[in-house]
């Protein structure tokens, strides 16, 4: 048995004979179903890159030649061979490996990636700066065939075609993103899968026709056209030729030999080239491997023998199973509905909404600008599209949201997923930034419940809301579990709610945070400190009725979110009291800090960052003087 944790730079695999490369793969797929049936993560895509990455080491020489892997949650096996192995057991735990690359991590860890997509350009603007330096290094972006379907990816790849840039891409083809891959470009590829190799048979046929005596230049148009035909012939389309790039494959992904030929043939050409590379998501764990749908994608722990997951128990249901079944049941009465995701159809729990409604059930692929547009387009003919989208996906789509959505005012809803803190994802995916970027834009409201019952009515709000777009974000996970009515019922756009009543300060909240300011309030009172608890549930429009009062009243406010500070709902309540000449009022915020907040659970992240119960005891106590408190 090798032991891993002994690597320490992937020169090790240099020298490695075919048979010691198979047996580091079969010892590497052990170690990941091991480690991560522990600490959870992303296995599907590492078990099915095991002998591409290792390829690639053995090729190229990293960190001197660039391995950019694109969205990144593949980069296990790489880490592996990059010396972190003994840091497994802390893979995306607080302080611990991080489950993308990161280059504070290690000089082998190039790029960031999170989002899909940015891998092209991210090369593109390398090799311009090795070109511009004179130096000699390969770069090679890996990309999915999902990450494909993005139009970053596609914009690179017109333009590094256009220069013909030397440069390496491996084109990872398994068939799936997180879900089943849809679109034109993928069925191209499902064609180049099957057509069999032709670069070979071009090159034979290019030597035999050159050993013709040319007789006048005829025979050389007649050769030309013949080795044009070929290609046509073999490989459906020519996509990427036709963009510029040289097309090698397609690759068995987990065969050495077929590896190792193909990069080392890419590495003597010019210009840039694309490997198609066929690999297996999930291969070496059945379970896994087995996997139509993306349960396998990303995971929390599991048990190895049965591949059944660990899971905790939840008081409520989960978020976006609330949101889109809420979605589905009113579509059985409303025709206006449709359903768009950017590839998400099972992080966002719309298969049932696609199972009934299929024709109006849209998964555009990795494509959130789009998915957007997509959207606005559909309500301009008077349709009500429901939108379901990752904060940290919606950030991709900002311009579409500002200039095709608000600013015709459309009847778009939003449905913004794991909005807040997201733990072991880290940076990349907490959903800490669209307060503050949407907030400022006109015509939109934003709203957030503060539990799954008034989440069912806010979904029923927004699909009656006829009056332009219309945005609700939600936590990642499940609900608190309370009581649901049956009725649905619509909310009072720009109204607050008092939860509960108090005379000395008051906190300003909404969703995930109202409980710790409940509790607060709660020890507070102990301590003969009453405080005011307003769900802040509209974060725009706000309720300017009850901030009048509060304002009046000059109680001391303090106000609560899980979000970003700068721009964020403490800001536009300073901005009203500003606006309304308040300017004696005591307001004081706390939230997410000016830097993005590393990986780890939610609950370790909060208290990192001072966002807890305890924290706004103590933040209360510094706001409201002595001579106030009760006996």
């Amino acid at each position: 048995m090798l032991d891993l944790t002994k690597i320490d730079h992937p020169r090790v695999v240099k020298n490695m004979s075919i048979p010691e490369l198979k047996r580091l793969s079969a010892e590497i797929r052990r170690f990941l179903i091991e480690k991560l049936s522990k600490t959870g993560g992303h296995i599907g895509p590492n078990l099915g890159v095991v002998e591409l990455t290792i390829a690639l080491h053995r090729e190229f020489d990293s960190p001197k030649d660039k391995l950019i892997w694109d969205v990144g949650h593949q980069s296990y096996v790489h880490k592996i061979l990059t010396g972190r192995a003994a840091a497994f057991d802390t893979l995306r735990q607080y302080k611990g490996l991080s489950g993308f690359p990161k280059r504070s991590e290690s000089e082998h860890d190039v790029w960031e990636t999170g989002h899909s997509s940015t891998s092209l350009s991210a090369a593109m603007g390398m090799a311009i700066a090795r070109d511009l330096k004179g130096t000699d290094e390969y770069i090679v972006p890996i990309i999915g065939d999902g990450a494909l379907t993005g139009g970053m990816a596609l914009e690179a790849l017109n333009h590094i075609g256009h220069e013909k840039t030397d440069m390496i891409v491996i084109l990872n083809d398994n068939e799936m993103s997180i879900a089943p891959n849809v679109g034109a470009l993928h069925n191209i590829l499902g064609r180049l899968r099957t057509a069999g190799k032709y670069q070979w048979v071009k090159d034979e046929l290019e030597l035999l026709l050159k050993r013709i005596p040319a007789v006048g230049g005829k025979l050389a148009a007649t050769a030309e056209r013949l080795k044009d035909s070929l290609k046509y012939l073999l490989v459906s389309g020519v996509f990427f030729e036709e963009l510029g790039f040289t097309y090698l494959g397609p690759v068995d992904g987990h065969d050495f030999e077929d590896l190792l030929e193909n990069l080392r043939y890419a590495k003597k050409m010019k210009g840039p080239v694309l490997v198609h590379v066929i690999t297996k998501k999930g291969k070496g764990y059945s379970p896994a491997e087995n996997d139509k749908v993306g349960t396998w994608h990303g995971t929390g722990p599991y048990k190895i023998e049965t591949g059944a997951f660990v899971k905790t128990k939840e008081a409520g249901p989960s978020w976006s199973a609330l949101v889109s079944e809420t979605v589905r049941r009113l579509a059985r009465t409303d025709p206006r509905i449709v359903a768009i995701t950017p590839a998400m159809p099972v992080g966002s729990k719309l298969e049932g909404f696609a199972s009934e409604f299929p024709d109006r059930m849209f998964d555009v692929g990795i494509a959130e600008q789009h998915a957007t547009t997509l959207a606005a387009g559909l309500a301009t003919q008077g349709m009500k599209p429901f939108l379901a989208i990752y904060s940290t996906f919606l950030q991709r789509a900002y311009d579409q949201v500002v200039h095709d959505v608000c600013r015709q005012n459309l009847n778009v809803f939003f449905a913004i997923d794991r909005a807040g803190l997201v733990g072991a994802d880290g940076e990349t995916h907490q959903g800490v930034f669209d307060i503050a970027f949407l907030r400022h834009v006109p015509n939109l409201v934003l709203m957030m419940p503060k539990d799954e019952n008034e989440g069912q009515h806010m979904v029923y709000t927004a699909i009656r809301y006829d009056d332009g777009p219309i945005a609700m974000r939600f936590p990642r996970g499940n609900g608190l579990g309370v009581p649901l009515d049956e009725e649905l019922k619509e909310i009072p756009i720009g109204t607050w709610e008092v939860l509960r009543d108090g005379c000395d300060a008051a906190i300003l909240t909404f969703g995930t945070t109202i409980s710790m300011a409940l509790k607060a309030a709660d020890e507070l009172a102990k301590d003969g400190i009453s405080v005011k608890v307003v769900n802040a549930r509209f974060l725009k429009p706000m309720d300017v009725v009850m901030l009048h009062e509060l304002l009046e009243s000059r109680l001391p406010i303090l106000t609560v979110e899980e979000a970003v500070l700068q721009g964020g709902f403490g800001s536009a309540v300073l901005e009203f009291a500003h606006d309304h000449g308040y300017h004696g009022a005591v307001i004081e915020r706390m939230g997410i800090p000016d830097r993005f907040i590393e990986h780890g659970s939610v609950s370790e992240l909060l208290n990192e960052i001072g966002l807890t119960s305890t924290h706004i005891i103590d933040r209360i106590k510094t706001m409201v003087p002595r001579k106030q408190k009760r006996a």
